[in-house]
């Protein structure tokens, strides 16, 4: 078939349309903020995971809790965007392999900066990350559930003044805590170095490895 005259101008018009409504798209893509959430309550002490006492006795700085930092962030627009590209970034890079695989034991916690590691190796990753962006650690906090094979798992707890939303490997949205279906057990305290519990009647001894 032969083609027009103006059939080349008219696709090319085209196409450098759409090519200038991409970044348009992109930047409104987290301008509209998720809805509030009832943010999850803590209670009392819980034990904390061997491993990562270990983690905390190599990096000290990732487990000091900061009392003049505030407890939660303030949700803006940039902020959930900010949030949303860094998990979906270190998803993008990192590897999911156990512990056994990747140190030769069954619990490491550590930085997946070698884009290996299991499921606290990419939230810690993930933190830092938001750390060095300017984000308060205090309101970061490292946190174990039961998922949906009843077995540990490690996420990463923001809290907001929009309620407290996951950052997870297992899923590159970030999702009200609600919203995740997992079994919420005990997350790092903001009070002091150490770890409280998220759900009374429940504790989990499994190693979060996934």
């Amino acid at each position: 078939m032969r083609l027009s005259p103006l059939a080349p101008a008219l696709f090319a018009s085209l196409l450098a349309s759409l090519l200038s409504a991409a970044p348009s798209a992109a930047q409104d893509r987290y301008a509209m903020l998720p809805p509030a959430n009832v943010p999850a309550s803590s209670g009392g002490p819980a034990r904390p995971i061997l491993a990562w006492v270990d983690f905390c006795n190599r990096y000290e700085r990732e487990c000091v809790v900061d009392p003049s930092e505030p407890e939660m962030i303030k949700l803006t627009p940039a902020v959930w965007k900010l949030i949303n590209e860094v998990n979906l970034a270190v998803n993008k890079e990192v590897s999911s392999v156990t512990d056994l695989e990747h140190w030769g034991v069954v619990d490491r916690w550590d930085f997946a900066v070698d884009g290996l590691g299991d499921c606290e190796d990419f939230q810690l990753l993930k933190r830092k990350r938001l750390r060095q962006a300017g984000l308060p650690q205090r309101a970061m906090l490292m946190t174990v559930v039961l998922d949906e094979n009843n077995e540990g798992h490690a996420v990463l707890m923001i809290r907001t003044d929009r309620g407290d939303f996951v950052l997870d490997n297992k899923r590159n949205g970030v999702l009200p805590w609600q919203q995740t279906n997992y079994l919420f057990i005990k997350r790092e305290s903001q009070m002091q170095t150490g770890w409280v519990t998220l759900h009374p009647a429940q504790s989990v001894t499994a190693t979060a490895a996934k």
